[in-house]
């Protein structure tokens, strides 16, 4: 039997190691973390990689966590809409509608589908040899683990998932082993060493200009509450989880690396930034417990990638291609990029070979469409950066123009994201494909309401 070593419990190496195990491939996920805990606050799941998550058999548990009701779309710091849409709207068009939950829902959901012993915690890999697929793994303590690496061979370590502890096997021995694998999955995150020894040319993630703040609100998410409002060089977001909590993010444009450092602090902060704007804005970070704050200065890959592979080794997800989380693709990629490469890596119920896996068409399928992903979402922000009074009013009037004169063909702008479907594994039962409108068709009301 094939044998892939996946390096980082995220959503992306979780995705992958079920993908690769529905295909008949033992596997062997390595969590350098010696516990796995969530991660993050939320996120959004659109109709794409819910599409990809059906081929893992996970979609539907997804799906019934959808909490989105009523309208969406962008307001301004007064809280005027700029641009808007409805759940049936977007149901209609692309046969599915954005989920939004919690990271460790996500994770939960998809690392129930491993055996237990399939993730390895407390191992940080230290090594990756891409052309014999020999992995260096050391368990024990990972300040401990050798973070460097030679040309050809990569250092690993976690990529900010998370996951549940069961399934997951450590016995706590400090020690050092060796794997030959026939396909490394590196799913090690933004700052993945695997990448950086693989292509050690490239010039890595950069900042992007913005520094971000993630919060749960208990009690906050209301149905109809979904919008993120734009003013002068900031963005307050607001997406109702299931169990009425409410997620809420924001953006300001600032240089790195000033966070207060605790969660009364980052509340205060945004408190100051953003207590004027409109309702629920203010009540709910009133609301926010201090403890649930975070803070994280945005980079991203500006530069993609020559290649998402070499030899045996696959890069997905942040360490592939890291993107400003303007257009909620972030997870959805990674996920996709997981199936996709199943797909590719075919049967394991065999070896595969002295050359391992060939990943070229791996590169092909993924290669071009994440680029295409992240210079959008990089262009999404640098709009969002904009402070000058004058430029804003002229962003924010652009914006309302084109909504209500060509609504239909800036909505249909995402029907290259959103209408992805991924490859047919031999014997899925997928959802059958939905064609995607010519123009949006909100019920009548929606659209009265849009044309105001």
């Amino acid at each position: 039997m094939a044998h892939a070593v996946v390096v980082g419990a995220g959503i992306g190496g979780l995705t992958a190691a079920v993908a690769l195990r529905r295909r008949g491939w033992e596997v062997t996920v390595f969590e350098r973390a010696p516990s796995l805990e969530p991660v993050g606050s939320g996120l959004a799941i659109a109709a794409n990689a819910l599409r990809a998550l059906d081929t893992i058999g996970v979609g539907d548990d997804i799906r019934r966590l959808s909490a989105v009701q009523g309208e969406a779309g962008i307001r301004r710091a007064d809280g005027r809409w700029l641009m808007r849409t409805t759940e049936e709207a977007t149901s209609a068009r692309h046969g599915d509608s954005v989920v939004l939950l919690r990271r460790t829902d996500l994770v939960d959901a998809i690392a129930a589908r491993l055996e237990p012993g399939v993730i390895r915690l407390g191992s940080t890999v230290t090594a990756v040899d891409p052309y014999t697929g020999r992995v260096t793994v050391r368990t024990g303590d990972p300040s401990d683990a050798d973070t460097g690496a030679d040309t050809g061979r990569a250092g690993a370590g976690p990529d900010g998932g998370a996951g549940p502890d069961g399934g997951a096997a450590h016995d706590g021995a400090a020690g050092t082993a060796e794997v030959v694998a026939d396909l490394v999955v590196a799913a090690d995150g933004i700052r993945s060493p695997v990448r950086a020894a693989l292509f050690p040319g490239h010039p890595g993630p950069s900042y992007a200009g913005v520094t971000s703040w993630r919060l749960l609100v208990p009690g906050g998410g209301r149905p109809g509450r979904t919008f993120e409002s734009w003013g002068e060089g900031r963005v307050f977001g607001v997406m109702p989880l299931a169990g009425g909590t409410a997620y809420c993010y924001a953006t300001d444009t600032v240089p790195a690396g000033e966070d207060p450092g605790d969660g009364e602090s980052r509340r205060a902060e945004l408190l100051r930034l953003f207590g004027g704007w409109h309702d629920p804005i203010p009540a709910l970070l009133e609301a926010a417990p201090p403890e649930l704050v975070l803070r994280n200065d945005v980079h991203h890959l500006a530069t993609p990638l020559p290649a998402l592979h070499l030899g045996r080794v696959a890069l997905l997800g942040d360490a592939a291609h890291a993107m400003t989380p303007n257009m909620g693709q972030g997870a959805c990629q990674a996920i996709e990029d997981a199936v996709v490469l199943a797909h590719v890596a075919g049967d394991g119920g065999g070896p595969a070979g002295a050359a391992g896996v060939d990943l070229g068409p791996y590169t092909a399928a993924r290669l071009e469409r994440t680029a295409r992903i992240m210079a959008r979402s990089a262009s999404i922000c640098r709009t969002t950066r904009l402070r000058n009074p004058l430029a804003v009013r002229l962003r924010d009037t652009m914006m309302a123009l084109a909504w209500r004169l060509a609504g239909g063909r800036m909505t249909a702008a995402m029907d290259e994201v959103l209408g992805w479907r991924p490859p047919t594994p031999p014997g899925s039962r997928l959802r059958p494909p939905v064609t995607p409108l010519t123009s949006p068709a909100p019920p009548a009301a929606a659209a009265r309401r849009e044309a105001r």
